[in-house]
């Protein structure tokens, strides 16, 4: 195992440790508006944590591959996905996406805040979701435009990628892709403590063409 994988996966199995809930438990905004004016085919959710993601796009009828770095959170997920009986629709698989990738193509890859304090090539895991898109499938990405108040020191010193760099990032192929979202967005929130705050996010929703139709 390489450094970095090590280093990966002892940070997120550390930050999932424990039996406290870490997020919300509710699917991310952004993912169930863009899910629901979708047929439901084959979903990839790259940085499942604790699961909520794929629950709902499960419960509305999609077959998920779900993959984290985390054995911890995994666990998790798994148990809720029993809890809400969905476990047969999704397949958990662990990896460390700097270093290996799930197989298969998707008809909506979501990555979610696929953000992290340690190492993650960033770039390239978004290549590779792209690459994973399914011919007239999604690529949905959805990024902070900056931390929120509640975040630590070392997230508001962290510079969040802008969606230009993101999209220059994915190297997308001329004529193979229509960008049908891209822009920042504000939603209300609700801190750990009860704080109140607007926070922006950077949405980016594409579809793969069939390589003859032009972007």
């Amino acid at each position: 195992m390489t450094e970095s994988v090590r280093d990966a996966r002892e940070f997120w199995d550390e930050f999932y440790a424990g039996d406290r809930r870490v997020w919300s438990g509710k699917v991310n905004l952004h993912l169930a508006e863009v899910a629901a004016d979708l047929a439901p085919g084959r979903a990839l959710d790259l940085g499942c944590g604790e699961g909520a993601d794929a629950i709902w796009l499960a419960e509305d009828g999609w077959q998920v591959v779900a993959v984290d770095v985390s054995a911890n959170a995994l666990d998790r997920a798994r148990a809720a996905a029993e809890q809400h009986q969905v476990a047969a629709r999704i397949r958990f698989e662990r990896h460390d996406l700097s270093a290996g990738f799930p197989d298969g193509r998707y008809d909506l890859v979501s990555a979610q805040f696929l953000h992290s304090p340690a190492r993650l090539d960033r770039d390239a895991v978004l290549r590779r979701a792209a690459e994973a898109v399914a011919v007239g499938g999604r690529l949905l990405i959805v990024d902070h435009g900056a931390a929120p108040p509640w975040a630590g020191d070392h997230d508001h010193e962290h510079q969040f990628d802008t969606i230009d760099e993101v999209l220059a990032g994915l190297r997308l192929e001329d004529g193979q892709w229509e960008r049908l979202r891209a822009g920042a967005v504000e939603r209300d929130a609700v801190g750990p403590d009860g704080q109140a705050a607007t926070l922006t996010d950077n949405v980016i929703l594409l579809r793969r063409l069939d390589g003859h139709a032009a972007s």
